[in-house]
C-alpha cells in the first residue's frame, strides 16, 4: 500500500509552488475592469441592482476567457499545441480578473441592506473595487518580494489610478 504521507506531501508541495508563482495583475486588471464598469454604468441612469451585479460577473468571465485564449494561442505557445495541464494553469493564472469582480458584485447585492439608493451602491462598489485594485497590487509586489517602500508605491500608483477612475464618474456625470 503507498504512503499517503509522501503523496499529500508532493500535493502540499505543488500548492505552494503555485502560490509561489502567482501572479495577480489579473486581479489588478479586474478590479479596474470592474471600476470601469460601474463608472459606465452609473452613467446610463437607474437601473435594477442584478443587472449591475450580473454585467459586472459577466464582464470578469468575458474578460477572462479573453485572457485564456490570448495566452493559450498568443506568440507564447504559437509553436506547440497546449495540453489539458497547461490550458487548466493558464485558467488559474487568469483567474484573479473574475475573482476581483465578485467584491463589487456583492458590494451592489448588499447595498439595500445598508439603505443605500442605486448611486449610493454605486460609490460602495466603486470604492469596493478601487480598494481591491490597491490591494491586488500590494499583494503582488509583496508576492515578488518588494520592499515595503516597493509595495507602498505600488499601492500608491493604482490608487492615483482608481481616482482617475472616480474623477471620470463625477465628471460624467456633470
Amino acid at each position: 500500500m503507498p504512503d499517503t504521507r509522501y503523496a499529500a506531501a508532493g500535493r502540499a508541495a505543488r500548492r505552494a509552488e503555485r502560490r509561489a508563482h502567482a501572479d495577480y495583475t489579473g486581479g489588478v486588471y479586474g478590479s479596474m475592469l470592474a471600476a470601469s464598469v460601474i463608472v459606465g454604468a452609473g452613467t446610463l441612469g437607474s437601473f435594477p441592482r442584478l443587472e449591475l451585479v450580473l454585467l459586472l460577473l459577466l464582464t470578469g468571465g468575458v474578460f477572462w476567457i479573453a485572457h485564456v485564449h490570448a495566452q493559450l494561442f498568443g506568440a507564447r505557445l504559437a509553436q506547440r499545441r497546449p495540453d489539458r495541464r497547461v490550458v487548466l494553469r493558464v485558467c488559474r493564472e487568469e483567474w484573479p480578473i473574475v475573482k476581483a469582480a465578485v467584491p463589487p458584485a456583492a458590494a451592489v447585492g448588499v447595498s439595500p441592506v445598508l439603505g443605500l439608493g442605486v448611486q449610493g451602491a454605486l460609490w460602495l462598489a466603486l470604492s469596493v473595487a478601487v480598494a481591491g485594485q490597491v490591494g491586488w497590487s500590494a499583494a503582488a509586489a509583496r508576492r515578488a518580494g518588494a520592499t515595503r517602500r516597493l509595495m507602498a508605491v505600488s499601492a500608491s500608483v493604482n490608487l492615483v489610478l482608481g481616482l482617475v477612475i472616480i474623477s471620470c464618474k463625477l465628471w460624467l456625470k456633470h
